[in-house]
């Protein structure tokens, strides 16, 4: 893949069909997974994980659980079977962000999810996060303006040059809030493989491919 851009879009989804047909456009830079909804459909994750990464993808988040050293141990494990295309994705906790720090040590890329304010982008970036992921739509579920919470890290990190850390615009339901995660600053987004197929679309490109159209039906006539 030329990576020719800053900007970063992740799927976020296990559904490796789904995964296959849209990185075959050479735009998809990394999947963002949910074990238990793998599970929910009968599958083993660490089966989903290893054709995901049989796909090419480089960058895949897998979600540990339990306590810290459940996550400590788990992180390191899936990073030995998986290697490098694995990040760890861990909960915005203490004991979330105390594996985080381990983690780090050993040169494992985490994913710290659930974020809902800078403070704990700001302890995410302490513990030497890869990546923090704020929850656009679940903020604004509970009238927080998600969007305004990835702009106000942004606008952290960029003050106090936090370099290490990026944000990855998560919980993405529409292709308005794709753009405006970019816009405020998000280096990544990731989101559900629909809302990727409709940042193709847009009425005008419709309307002026049908002129196309008509337009070379005379031609060809």
């Amino acid at each position: 893949m030329i990576e020719n851009s800053e900007m970063k879009i992740f799927l976020d989804t296990a559904e490796t069909d789904v995964i296959r047909k849209h990185f075959s456009t050479g735009l998809i830079d990394g999947v963002t997974t949910n074990p238990t909804l793998i599970r929910k459909s009968g599958r083993n994750p660490e089966e989903v994980y290893q054709e995901i990464k049989d796909i090419g993808v480089q960058d895949i988040s897998m979600e540990v659980i339990g306590d810290k050293l459940n996550m400590i141990s788990e992180g390191k494990r899936l990073f030995k079977k998986f290697g490098k295309v694995a990040t760890i994705k861990v909960p915005c906790t203490r004991d979330g962000l105390a594996a985080c720090r381990e983690l780090n040590k050993e040169h494992i890329n985490v994913n710290v999810t659930l974020i809902f304010n800078a403070a704990q982008a700001i302890l995410s970036a302490k513990a030497g996060a890869k990546y923090v992921s704020p929850f656009v739509g679940r903020l604004d579920d509970n009238s927080i303006a998600g969007l305004e919470v990835v702009r106000s890290i942004a606008d952290l990190y960029s003050r106090q040059g936090v370099k290490e850390t990026q944000i990855l615009a998560a919980s993405i339901r529409d292709v308005h809030r794709v753009t405006r995660s970019f816009y405020n600053g998000a280096h990544l987004v990731t989101m559900p493989p629909d809302v990727f197929a409709k940042m193709y679309n847009h009425v005008l490109t419709d309307k002026g491919l049908d002129i196309f159209d008509k337009d070379w039906d005379q031609v060809i006539k």
